[in-house]
Formats: structure tokens, sequence, C-alpha cells
């Protein structure tokens, strides 16, 4: 069965074997907000996906990934600033951005974010709160950008995300052994 999705694997350590097993279709986030000092690990994870023709983003810092020539940058739901655009971006530097409601959605089309990550889709382990299918589908009408799912997708419920006509899927789960 093919998946013609754009996928997303956040990842929050440098782990060389794991994104050396993913494909080629598939693009790195690396958020980790409890690391200080990190630098040597986004250079790490730039270098290992680079090689391997991966896209790179890096979480909730848009001035430190245009100062390291990174694909992009992922702004959380909870950064609600809009300092970062008036930071004179690439042509191909692309801003991604998570929500959880249509007043977040409408925060992140302000910030002028192409993708937006709608959050939690499915229940799983940590939240008790989620979208859901039919409200993913309300939500992702509500705006012209591009809406990819996040939150709770397992191989078990691809089927289900497949028949929601979504741009991508994000995941930590999904991609580790």
């Amino acid at each position: 069965m093919h998946y013609f999705f754009k996928f997303y694997c956040f990842v929050d350590k440098f782990d060389k074997s794991l994104i050396n097993s993913l494909s080629n279709n598939v693009s790195v986030i690396y958020r980790n907000y409890s690391k200080k000092n990190h630098l040597k690990t986004i250079e790490n994870i730039k270098k290992i996906c680079k090689k391997k023709g991966l896209k790179f983003y890096l979480s909730n810092n848009v001035k430190l990934a245009i100062k390291l020539n990174i694909d992009g940058a992922y702004i959380p739901s909870f950064n609600h600033n809009f300092n970062f655009n008036s930071f004179r971006l690439k042509n191909n530097f692309t801003l991604l951005g998570s929500a959880h409601s249509l007043k977040e959605i409408r925060i992140k089309e302000r910030q002028k974010v192409q993708n937006i990550f709608l959050s939690p889709v499915f229940k799983n382990s940590k939240k008790k709160k989620h979208l859901g299918i039919y409200k993913f589908i309300k939500l992702s009408k509500l705006t012209k950008n591009n809406v990819v799912a996040l939150g709770g997708i397992k191989m078990t419920n691809l089927n289900t995300i497949r028949t929601i006509n979504t741009f991508g899927i994000a995941s930590i789960s999904l991609f580790q052994k």
C-alpha cells in the first residue's frame, strides 16, 4: 500500500541509526526543550540529514535555523511570537507550526507558517483529549495552509489517516522500532 503523504519524524536526541533508517520521503524535526546547549547535536543531525537527502527542521528557534542554514523551523503551539516575521528568510526556508484549535490556527497563519500540524488527532497515552477525525477534518477546512496530522498516529490507523485528505503525517513513535 502506498501513501502519498509528507512524513515528519520528531527527534529529541541524536540517534544516527534512527535517522539512517528513515526513508527519503521523511523530514526530521529536532525538538528538545530541556537541553540548553545542543548546538553539537543539531550539527550532527544536520550532517546526516544532508548526507541522506532528508529535510531538517529546528524547533522553536527560527534565528538559529537561519544562521545554521537549516531547511526550516518548526514553531510549537505555545509559541505566539511574531518577531521572527522580520527575519530575512531564504527562498527555500520553510516554517512549520502546530495548533490544537481554531485560535491557534489563526496565530500560525499570522506567523506565516506554510504547514500547520493539527494535533492530537488520535488518543495517545500522554494526552487525555484528542481532536478525533471529524474535528480534524472540520478544522483543516478552516485554513488554506497545508494541514499535517500529528498525535497518536500508528501503523494501525494509517488507513484512517488516508481517508481524511491530509497533506502529511507527523509522529514520534511511528518511526521508532
